[in-house]
């Protein structure tokens, strides 16, 4: 695989980079419109297949938070055509590596000396490489260490990427009003992403808070061997999360898992009320016994009470039964406004109503199988429909608090993921691991 030796960190060059891309993508559409007049039963997906590689390729080689983009957009395997999907998900752990003397550059800049100076050894090609840093191998005191090396310049351009596609997302969404929160909180976590230092502390406190959970496990952590741009942990020995769904395995192994999965989730949500909000199979990987192994810890998000009220009480079925206090639930959540039209107050409430009947569906179960098609179909189906709907594209569709982002993100990614574990889960035996007497989403 090719290496890289720089990364566009400056605002012109990453445009340009960007401009290129897009230069492609149109003699893409322009090859594709000349072969369907030729053929006029001609699909779009080789349009597809072609413009879904030149985006990644360009992506991967910005890395950072627009390599970041493509990786989320990964997970949305109901709002994008399969190519796009499959050629997306390669960015989970699967990018251009930096080139050796770039990594000892980075050693020298922050510890003040070359890698084999810190570790009895250190192997200078990187094991993986993804959007934010690539993993090395490395041992110290007859232990096996992941080092993760964070690109140069990543935390610099990510103001220039936020500003590239604030234009188009105001664009694509329909966005007005106070918009900006929105793209201030994607900025504020991927500024945290990059801060390893902080990154450290949060893995050492999941690590310890989240003990209690079974077929869970998570590496320690080095603070000596670790710097601002650089993380020492230890060598965990598994399959990323992807490979191993795509093996054989029995439903019991599978429900294992996906059970460890979920617990994880939940615990967090309604016991920390902070948790891991990004639910990509490149975090997660799978041990020879079928433990889940939980590796990055970058992007965490704080739950305040003022949101978790209001939104989980949200999915309790009186409220979605009793009108009033549904509407005022989400008045409270800035889904609805005092100043909408009636026509959008009305729009967005049976909107909202509608897409939590999907989305409660599990808690309406003891145990919910996650692998049957029927609620990823109806998922898919209320993705499609109201990405296809037109009255919504005249309507204000700046909604909700800015905690949906990560929030929303995280349950449709956990649900994402159950799904192609194929797991079966106790929905609520997750409570067992919360402070004695504390109860939370009772059974509906």
């Amino acid at each position: 695989m090719k290496r890289l030796d720089s990364i566009p960190t400056n605002k012109i060059e990453r445009v340009t980079k960007l401009v290129h891309t897009g230069v492609k993508i149109g003699g893409n559409y322009i090859k594709y419109y000349g072969q369907k007049m030729v053929n006029p039963e001609l699909t779009k997906d080789s349009l597809h297949e072609s413009n879904a590689t030149d985006i990644y390729d360009g992506l991967k080689e910005l890395k950072g938070s627009a390599l970041k983009v493509a990786q989320m957009l990964s997970m949305e395997k109901n709002l994008l055509p399969q190519s796009y999907v499959e050629k997306f998900s390669l960015s989970q752990f699967s990018v251009p590596p930096l080139s050796a003397p770039l990594v000892m550059k980075t050693f020298k800049k922050y510890f003040g000396c070359e890698p084999h100076v810190l570790f009895d050894e250190f192997e200078p090609e990187s094991i993986n490489a993804a959007s934010i840093g690539q993993v090395h191998r490395a041992r110290k005191n007859g232990k096996n260490l992941a080092v993760k090396i964070q690109y140069p310049g990543v935390r610099e351009s990510i103001g220039t990427d936020i500003a590239l596609v604030k234009p188009i997302a105001l664009r694509m969404f329909n966005l007005k009003g106070t918009s900006d929160e929105y793209f201030q909180e994607v900025e504020d976590k991927l500024m945290e992403e990059t801060d390893y230092t902080l990154e450290l502390q949060q893995s050492e406190a999941i690590r310890k808070d989240c003990s209690v959970l079974e077929n869970i496990v998570f590496p320690k952590y080095y603070p000596e061997l670790s710097c601002e741009k650089i993380i020492t942990m230890d060598w965990m020995q598994g399959k990323h999360l992807s490979e191993w769904c795509k093996e054989e395995h029995t439903q019991e192994e599978r429900n294992k898992v996906g059970q460890a999965l979920y617990d994880f989730y939940m615990f967090q949500i309604h016991g920390l009320h902070k948790f891991h909000a990004d639910p990509h199979p490149g975090n997660f990987l799978v041990d020879a016994d079928n433990n889940l192994i939980a590796i990055d810890f970058g992007c965490m998000k704080a739950l305040p009470e003022e949101f978790y009220e209001p939104y989980f009480d949200l999915i309790q079925p009186e409220t979605l039964a009793n009108d009033e206090r549904f509407t005022e639930r989400l008045m409270t959540l800035q889904v609805l406004k005092a100043d909408d039209e009636p026509k959008e107050f009305e729009y967005f409430k049976a909107l909202f109503h509608e897409l939590l009947n999907v989305f409660v569906e599990p808690y309406r179960h003891e145990h919910f199988d996650f692998s049957q098609e029927g609620f990823s179909n109806a998922i898919a189906g209320l993705s499609e429909r109201f990405a296809n709907d037109k009255n919504i594209r005249k309507m204000n569709t700046n909604r909700g608090s800015k905690h949906f982002i990560y929030v929303n993100r995280t349950f449709f990614g956990l649900y994402s993921l159950l799904f192609d574990i194929k797991a079966k889960v106790d929905i609520y035996a997750f409570r067992k691991y919360l402070p004695q007497g504390e109860q939370v989403l009772p059974a509906l």
